[in-house]
């Protein structure tokens, strides 16, 4: 019997619960202390109510839909819970009824009844549907996240999420002067990225590669490898730490320690009228502009409009034709019981390859000078991404709501750049031009069913999601020197490379064509209970069952295809101490299909994954911040395959790993004007062959503090500066015969700022220390050098 068999039972006796615990248990009086001290300020009615719930230590439930729309006046002062909450839902049109002593339902009404009154209404509240994923992300409040909207597909107080989740704010966003997503995810625990020879990034969470993750909690890239959308158009950047195949991602570099999900910027009645500008080293310049309001005088329509262009004279180095593009226009309908988002992206960025120097010896000192080319000034990669795609929820009642989401996303890609190989340290190498090209398009469908129900002692949130995907590889080219057979030269005196491209020949094209295949298709079913057991205990079931494809060539040649399916449960488990004070432990499972064959000429099996994670989060500073610390544990089954040394080259798996590690996180305010983001990460990862892990510095150390002056004559003015710090890693060379020794570094950025209510500017510097800085993982045939000292003005203007 399938140790899963057990699953549609416990589906049916959690819908027989349902229907016998939609009512409260009577007895309750809604017995709140007198004299809470609130201090909640204006701000949409969704985050100030999970402010309130925090300091009122009750739990609020609602529905995000319901709430979305609306803004509160805030509360500030003693007073009782109910009188709080009166003021804060002023004008909302909501009303209110304590369930039990420490539950409260917000639903739409026409007037509160009085204090004294409430313990007849909760004897026939219903409780609501909670807090879904549109309508509340996005409304940060300086560098502190108020919710977490990824690992269980439904929005949550990050204190009820079982798992670690680093979140960077808009405003942290702008503080840093941040501008791209590889400079965001620096601010948090246990991610880091590597600089791809192509120039584009590629992300580690918790030692392990992973792909360009998701867009709205959707999986966005199949080849693990893309681009991402400029700064203005995103909202903020979350990392969801830990395996995530249980949200449907199976693509190419599989996120066995973790998945990048950027969140978009969406449309909202609000007016928003934002000009923004940069201007950067080497004749970099960046216009953008970010517009959305209503459509309706009533508001429930809205567009959202975001626009922006960057281009550069040439890097430090010399490569020249950076240029980048980016247009987002999205639509939004809401009403009491539904909202609808759909929009389209269109970007095209071209970029010149990184700015890098080669190994002339096995040490970093023996690093060509900078001041060398290592490829022809115009060489490039250029990557143009299309994205349509629609958010939809409706509750239908009290108890069930819908969610349904798509995006389809077609990305074509062409780079062209020189590699170097045979480097002798008299600068002797031999020149390979490549030239790549490819077209690829990915959709994918969720659609997920939510109930909520339950009485005081016990109440669920079960969700139940079918998502459907197609991937297509489209028709490409990979041109390399034909045999391997590069140019004979020499990095100090060959002179001017030519264009990569131009020292292509047509055999070259012909043996590195490839063509597309045709769609595959992806399937899971989800099933989630959240559970909570009165107001400390919080219980995450969740079960994926992913049906996928394989394809590739059997020992003959034949293609194949194969069907496969796999199991992934997630569990976790949250005790509240405290409103403010929660510990939890989680178990999650990520995996990745595998096309190898092996003796029996048959397709390995998956690569497999498994987290074991305990830690707390505190709020702290009268719920302005909040700590988190993690301890985990990751194990692999094995790593990339390994062909046998003899006919018939059957593959084997590859070595297990063992990542283990500390993570902890600060972000917040601690005192007026002054913010504050802190993360350190202490990890260790063992190779089950015993080989060193490359890439992977055992302390990592970001801090970022900012301060507002808020007095005097000068109000408005303001200083923010940090250090990014690593310790000591491993390269190694490209035939694998030795180990590079990378030293530790770090580097300081610093900033002066002033804040007018229309407008704002920031002059910055990065790298203040004027140091050489490398990537923490790289061979000797590409060595990437990272920015000099560098200033950059940005400003913004509302019109």
């Amino acid at each position: 019997m399938s140790r899963f068999a057990w699953l549609p039972a416990y589906g049916c006796l959690t819908w027989i619960f349902a229907v016998c615990s939609f009512g409260p248990t009577p007895g309750y009086a809604a017995e709140q202390p007198v004299g809470t001290r609130f201090a909640i300020p204006a701000q949409p009615l969704s985050s100030a109510l999970i402010a309130f719930g925090k300091q009122a230590n009750v739990q609020v439930l609602t529905a995000g839909q319901t709430v979305a729309p609306l803004r509160s006046p805030g509360v500030n002062g003693v007073l009782s819970a109910q009188a709080a909450l009166q003021q804060l839902l002023q004008g909302t049109g909501m009303v209110f009824s304590f369930a039990d002593a420490r539950t409260v339902v917000v639903k739409p009404g026409t007037a509160v009844a009085p204090a004294g009154k409430q313990t007849a209404n909760a004897q026939s509240a219903i409780l609501l549907t909670p807090i879904q994923a549109i309508g509340l992300v996005g409304k940060d409040e300086g560098f502190m996240a108020d919710v977490s909207s990824g690992p269980a597909r439904t929005v949550a107080d990050p204190l009820d999420v079982p798992q670690s989740v680093g979140v960077v704010t808009q405003g942290l966003l702008q503080s840093e002067q941040v501008r791209t997503i590889a400079e965001a995810i620096q601010n948090i625990a246990g991610a880091q990225y590597v600089d791809g020879s192509s120039g584009l990034p590629i992300f580690d969470v918790r030692g392990f590669t992973t792909g360009n993750g998701m867009t709205d909690g959707m999986p966005n890239n199949i080849l693990g490898i893309g681009d991402f959308p400029p700064m203005i158009g995103v909202e903020r950047v979350e990392v969801l730490k830990g395996p995530e195949a249980i949200l449907g991602d199976t693509s190419a570099y599989n996120n066995f320690g973790g998945l990048i999900d950027v969140v978009l910027k969406k449309p909202q009645p609000e007016p928003v009228h934002l000009l923004t500008f940069a201007i950067g080293p080497h004749g970099e310049k960046q216009v953008g502009v970010d517009l959305a309001g209503a459509l309706n005088n009533s508001g429930s329509l809205s567009y959202r409009l975001v626009a922006n262009g960057d281009v550069a004279d040439h890097t430090a180095q010399g490569m020249r034709g950076h240029r980048d593009r980016y247009m987002a226009p999205s639509i939004g309908w809401t009403t009491s019981n539904t909202t609808f988002i759909a929009g389209v992206s269109w970007m095209m960025n071209h970029t010149p390859i990184p700015d890098h120097a080669l190994l002339l010896r096995d040490t970093v000192v023996s690093s060509s000078p900078f001041g060398v080319l290592l490829d022809n000034p115009n060489d490039y990669t250029s990557i143009e991404t299309r994205r349509l795609y629609y958010l939809l929820e409706h509750r239908f009642n009290s108890i069930f709501s819908f969610r349904s989401r798509a995006q389809y996303v077609r990305e074509s890609i062409n780079s062209q750049y020189w590699l170097m190989d045979g480097i002798a340290p008299t600068g002797d190498v031999t020149a390979n031009a490549l030239r790549y090209s490819t077209t690829d398009a990915y959709y994918v469908l969720q659609n997920d069913v939510t109930a909520s129900f339950g009485n005081s002692w016990m109440q669920h949130s079960l969700v139940l999601g079918f998502d459907y995907s197609r991937i297509q590889l489209g028709d490409g080219h990979y041109a390399f020197n034909n045999e391997g057979d590069g140019m004979p030269y020499n990095i100090f005196s060959g002179g001017p490379l030519m264009p990569a491209q131009s020292a292509l020949s047509s055999s070259d094209y012909a043996d590195g064509y490839f063509s597309g295949s045709p769609w595959t298709t992806e399937t899971g079913l989800f099933l989630q209970d959240q559970i909570t057991f009165g107001s400390h205990w919080q219980v995450l079931l969740a079960w994926r069952r992913t049906g996928y494809e394989l394809q590739g060539y059997d020992a003959d040649g034949n293609p194949f295809t194969q069907h496969r399916v796999q199991w992934v449960p997630n569990y976790g488990v949250v005790y509240k101490l405290s409103p403010d004070i929660a510990i939890y432990a989680n178990t999650s499972n990520g995996f990745q299909p595998d096309t190898g064959l092996g003796k029996n000429n048959h397709p390995l099996p998956p690569a497999l994954s498994r987290q074991i994670e305990l830690g707390a989060k505190f709020d702290l500073f009268d719920n302005h911040a909040r700590l988190t610390v993690a301890a985990y544990r990751i194990m692999l089954n094995n790593s990339a395959d390994l062909i046998s040394l003899q006919p018939p080259y059957y593959f084997e798996p590859g070595p297990g790993q063992s990542n283990k590690g500390l993570e902890v996180e600060f972000n917040g305010q601690i005192a007026p004007g002054w913010d504050l983001s802190a993360a350190f990460t202490n990890a260790v990862i063992h190779n089950d062959d015993g080989s060193s892990p490359l890439g992977a510095s055992r302390q990592r150390f970001n801090l970022w503090t900012s301060y507002t002056f808020q007095n005097g004559s000068l109000r408005g003015f303001g200083v923010a500066g940090g250090v990014l710090a690593r310790s000591n890693s491993l390269g190694q060379l490209s035939d694998g015969s030795a180990y590079i020794a990378i030293p530790g570094q770090a580097s300081v950025s610093a900033n002066v700022f002033y804040r007018a209510p229309r407008w704002t500017v920031t002059v910055g510097v990065k790298n203040l220390l004027d140091r050489t800085l490398y990537g923490p993982q790289f061979d000797e045939t590409f060595v990437p050098v990272r920015n000099h000292r560098t200033y950059l003005v940005s400003g913004t203007y509302t019109f």
